[in-house]
């Protein structure tokens, strides 16, 4: 379950369906992997989704988790006992 945001834009489309704070051409990409994050209890979860690379950070992000939006764009979070906090939207590469 979602239970934190760092980016307000991901927070709007989650929880008032107001895409209004990511790109256009992301909505729907975004919108499939925010409900999977939602949905998920254990990290094995994601694996059922190859194709959004998920896959944890390293160095000083080593307590993070990322997914793939599109091209260099990840939704990162902390994913501790079945939840996810702080959702961000980046480009880290």
């Amino acid at each position: 379950m979602i239970k934190s945001f760092k980016h307000k834009g991901l927070q709007k489309l989650f929880e008032n369906d107001d895409p209004s704070g990511v790109q256009a051409k992301d909505v729907e990409r975004i919108k499939i992997r925010l409900l999977m994050l939602d949905e998920a209890t254990t990290t094995e979860d994601f694996r059922a989704y190859p194709g959004f690379k998920f896959h944890p950070l390293k160095g000083d992000n080593k307590n993070l988790y990322a997914i793939t939006v599109r091209a260099n764009w990840r939704i990162t979070f902390e994913f501790i006992d079945g939840d996810a906090y702080i959702l961000n939207l980046e480009d880290y590469h």
